[in-house]
């Protein structure tokens, strides 16, 4: 996908099975972009706030990401660095070879980071990819590394349908607008604005 320098967008998910909001920024910044999230939502029975920030490159290749997630239980924060090659390091520049290759997080509380895949690996009709993918479980952010798998349906200039599959039970038939935002995650998250 070609680098949106204008690209600027406000975006609100409501889940589906229960109280909560994610309110997403998404803006170009620094010959890259810059993703600003809040989502409260309550987990597994626990009410929580996380917020995160990932920054990527003009490729989508994710650079940094930091989270801080706040519970009844606890605390709990997160800082990843990356090389945008599939080099990551974690808190005080600690290498984390167990993501080597990984390119893109999956935050489990927000249908956002299927955009990083979706812009970075534009695939077309037909076209499927298996992904390496560094999974960071919310709001406790425990991270550990997955195999995901993206297969195009449709897409064109307004949007298109691209599958999600965990390739562990999970699959989710994921409508996305023209900028690769999801618009519905089934059992998931519903956007209400824009709508």
């Amino acid at each position: 996908m070609e680098y949106d320098a204008e690209l600027d967008r406000t975006l609100f998910w409501a889940p589906l099975d229960g109280p909560g909001l994610e309110h997403l920024r998404l803006r170009a910044s620094d010959g890259g972009y810059l993703a600003a999230g809040v989502v409260m939502a309550v987990e597994a029975g626990t009410p929580f706030r996380l917020l995160y920030k990932i920054k990527t490159d003009d490729a989508w290749r994710t650079r940094k990401v930091v989270l801080e997630a706040y519970t009844p239980q606890g605390e709990f924060f997160k800082t990843l660095r990356s090389d945008g090659q599939g080099h990551w390091k974690g808190e005080r520049d600690i290498e984390l070879r167990e993501f080597e290759g990984c390119l893109e997080v999956d935050i489990s509380v927000t249908p956002f980071t299927n955009t990083l895949v979706i812009n970075r690996l534009p695939l077309q009709a037909g076209q499927q990819a298996d992904i390496p993918m560094i999974y960071i479980k919310a709001p406790e952010l425990t991270a550990t590394r997955v195999k995901q798998r993206y297969r195009c349906a449709t897409r064109d200039r307004q949007g298109g349908l691209v599958t999600f599959d965990s390739l562990s039970g999970f699959t989710a038939d994921l409508p996305i607008d023209a900028d690769g935002l999801v618009l519905d995650y089934p059992k998931g998250w519903r956007r209400v604005y824009p709508t």
